[in-house]
């Protein structure tokens, strides 16, 4: 953590909306004048798309089924928290862009599915902002504690069904992939989501879980994502100390407490109680940062 060069981080696995939320954040920044830094955790893939398909084949094998990109072995994550550590310490670092699809690499100049050159981060930001898998990740036996360089850590996790769904029509729809592939996919992760992926989710300062109102009982056959105004968020704050829940629930019609650190509200009003929530919490960090400096 670091008041001169602060960290927001927001973790969620695939599907989960974390581009939502970082959409949300994007706006707070340019209101409020901030200069935000980005990276994304997709740059700390250690495989580019064909050599991914390639080492899968390889593990599977040798008889493991379940390489992915939601654990430590197919990812960077060292070289991830020395630029949360560079950037903590400097205000500097170095990330890259995977490319996903054909509009980006013609964007970037670089085939679908590989990287851009290593680069270093804009000088000048007031803050750095990482969206993606491993925001919060604390590995004790590789020596890995990434959770600690970041100031802000968000989580976003709606309830697991949900998130499949939103999975299978993402990919589906922006990837081409057919519901078998993502199903695979799905189930060859799910031993590192379990053992990497949510142990984050204890670590988040906040954590943003969506709760559909309709059924979602097979994720596999859903011909539609559940919109916001057919679910309720749950919003836990891990130290609930300084949280106005009285001035939030005021604030966003039919919101109610079911917990002391908890606070529920309609799908719809997401974008509203992030913008009460984390503003004021990103001037913190920026005013913090500005007189340390």
């Amino acid at each position: 953590m670091s008041s001169k060069f602060p960290i927001i981080s927001v973790t969620g696995s695939s599907g989960a909306g974390t581009s939502t939320v970082k959409h949300t954040f994007e706006q707070i920044f340019r209101r409020e004048g901030i200069q935000a830094a980005f990276i994304e955790g997709d740059a700390y893939h250690l495989y580019d798309r064909a050599s991914m398909k390639k080492a899968m084949a390889e593990e599977e094998a040798r008889g493991n089924r379940h390489l992915s990109h939601f654990g430590p072995d197919a990812n960077l994550l060292k070289e991830l928290e020395e630029t949360f550590r560079s950037y903590g310490a400097t205000g500097t670092g170095k990330t890259r862009h995977y490319v996903h699809d054909a509009g980006e690499a013609e964007k970037f100049g670089v085939p679908a599915g590989t990287f851009t050159e290593w680069q270093d981060l804009p000088e000048g930001s007031d803050i750095l902002f990482y969206e993606g898998l491993h925001g919060a990740v604390t590995l004790k036996e590789q020596g890995i504690n990434i959770a600690k360089h970041a100031d802000l850590k968000i989580g976003v996790v709606p309830v697991i069904n949900l998130e499949w769904i939103q999975k299978m029509h993402r990919d589906n729809k922006m990837r081409g992939y057919t519901p078998e592939d993502v199903t695979k996919t799905i189930l060859r992760r799910m031993p590192d989501y379990v053992h990497y992926i949510t142990p984050q989710f204890s670590e988040t300062d906040i954590n943003f879980q969506r709760v559909p109102t309709v059924d979602t009982s097979n994720p596999f056959v859903a011909r539609w994502i559940p919109t916001p105004d057919e679910s309720l968020v749950v919003i836990r704050f891990k130290d609930p100390r300084g949280i106005d829940f009285a001035y939030l629930k005021t604030m966003i019609q039919d919101s109610f407490m079911s917990r002391a650190n908890s606070i529920v509200i309609p799908g719809g009003k997401l974008d509203l109680a992030m913008q009460l929530i984390l503003t004021p919490m990103i001037h913190r960090l920026v005013d913090l940062k500005r007189r340390s400096s």
